[in-house]
């Protein structure tokens, strides 16, 4: 099973770590159990998101340097019974490298329906380190012009790095705005643009934004959920619709 996955995005901002913690969630919902791997070293915010920041005393680079047992470097989430994370180093400086973290998921992965690897935004050494176990990937970005150059740059490097399993995630999608500031036609040129398979277009919601920063993203919190379900049975393979009435 290509349980591994990395979501990516070419700029900062694009809401990637929300769709990352959302889409955990929204495979909790549907039984599955999800392990969620901070690869942004020296910038983590999972923990936060997941309100567990206080619990955190070992992350990834402990667990390969033999501080922990890898076990010991798994964090569950308070309000999610099959959601676990483990954090980013805190020091960029620990930043793991390609072949180690592969070493490490490989060694957790059976343990999981799916791995969730929330990459740095951009191509450099962290996005690679992010990528090296992933069977498949997830690009974030928002429907304008800066966002969809870096998605395109994304996708390229996925390619050369052997991931050919790539889709596209429009995030905070506000059709008014996006209407009103005419940088595409519509939905489809940005489609065309990013040269990237459509698989989610999931519209601005403040209270998704203010549940992350709350860190109280819960598989009991249905309501803020709904795009985000439809992503995790998209992921899973299922045929669903792309969007609701009234979201274009």
């Amino acid at each position: 099973m290509n349980n591994v996955i990395v979501v990516a995005s070419g700029k900062g901002g694009t809401g990637k770590s929300t769709v990352c913690i959302c889409l955990s969630v929204a495979l909790v919902r549907q039984g599955k159990k999800v392990l969620l791997i901070d690869c942004d070293c020296g910038m983590r915010g999972l923990d936060i998101m997941l309100d567990i920041e206080q619990d955190i005393l070992f992350d990834a680079s402990d667990a390969v340097c033999g501080n922990c047992s890898f076990g010991e470097a798994v964090y569950k989430s308070k309000n999610n019974d099959n959601l676990f994370l483990m954090a980013a180093p805190f020091d960029a400086e620990n930043e793991l490298s390609p072949s180690v973290f592969r070493q490490l998921v490989a060694s957790v992965r059976q343990n999981f329906d799916y791995v969730i690897i929330d990459s740095p935004a951009g191509i450099g050494s962290g996005f690679v380190t992010a990528c090296a176990p992933a069977d498949r990937a997830l690009i974030v970005t928002n429907a304008e012009p800066t966002g969809v150059r870096g998605a395109v740059k994304v996708r390229t490097r996925l390619e050369a790095l052997g991931i050919a399993d790539v889709r596209l995630v429009i995030n905070r999608f506000d059709k008014r705005l996006f209407r009103r500031l005419g940088f595409y036609a519509d939905l489809d040129a940005v489609i065309d643009a990013s040269q990237t398979q459509l698989i989610a277009l999931v519209p601005f919601d403040l209270n998704i934004s203010v549940v992350m920063q709350q860190g109280a993203a819960s598989a009991a919190g249905g309501a803020v959920f709904p795009p985000f379900e439809r992503l995790a049975r998209r992921v899973e393979g299922e045929r669903c619709p792309l969007v609701l009435k009234g979201m274009l």
